[in-house]
């Protein structure tokens, strides 16, 4: 089995610094952080990145700019910005250094993630599909097939399984998937009811149950393998 693509997170906002982090290991990825630039030069030597995550408006002497330079220039090493800073010209800087991706805060971690994935796919660092027993996601197309048929899920639908199925096994709350699918914490939780249940229903078309509810907890994906589903 490949090892995992590493990602060195630079970030000097400690929440979105820890939270991105995790969910880049719940996705499976091999992390690093580091709330400013003054070691990335040993740690890149050590840890050997695969992609880099960089604010722009880091602490200290090394802005994210400059810190995307070098290691541009000294390892190669694939960048996306994570920036507050979103005016045309902040955009085209970014670039100017050779950047991969630029994203804007506030975001959706799903959507990092699969940026992050994207990425990584063009270098042949994460593989194109997740298998998950009779389930198979195809990350490239957007395909997601279960018994042989490609379902037909809208956009929404699409996300919402993703992460549910990085999460496998894991109960999410209506909270973390508000906040993870959509992007926000404060709306109507009965949207993740009725998108839940849409995704539900087209799932059970082609195997048996594998995205339940705990009640009072919230949702989970439980695949199951190929030889129950038959």
């Amino acid at each position: 089995m490949p090892s995992p693509a590493r990602v060195l997170v630079v970030e000097d906002d400690a929440l979105i610094r820890e939270s991105v982090a995790a969910a880049l290991e719940r996705a499976g990825f091999s992390v690093h952080a580091l709330p400013d630039g003054t070691d990335v030069a040993r740690i890149a030597t050590d840890f050997r990145p695969d992609l880099a995550l960089l604010d722009v408006m880091l602490p200290g002497p090394v802005d994210g700019l400059r810190l995307a330079r070098s290691l541009r220039r000294d390892r190669d090493v694939p960048v996306i910005f994570l920036t507050a800073r979103d005016s045309g010209a902040d955009r085209l800087a970014g670039f100017g250094t050779g950047a991969d991706d630029y994203i804007v805060k506030p975001f959706i971690v799903e959507e990092l993630i699969a940026r992050v994935r994207v990425v990584l796919r063009r270098l042949g660092r994460v593989p194109a599909t997740m298998e998950l027993g009779d389930l198979v996601i195809d990350e490239q197309s957007a395909e997601v097939v279960r018994g042989g048929v490609v379902l037909d899920l809208t956009a929404t639908e699409y996300r919402l399984l993703g992460y549910l199925a990085r999460e496998r096994g894991r109960i999410l709350s209506k909270t973390q998937l508000l906040t993870q699918v959509w992007g926000y914490d404060d709306y109507d939780a009965n949207l993740v009811e009725v998108h839940v249940s849409a995704l539900r229903r087209k799932l059970e078309e082609h195997g048996p149950r594998v995205l339940h509810t705990v009640r009072g907890f919230g949702y989970v994906l439980r695949p199951i393998d190929r030889a129950e589903a038959a």
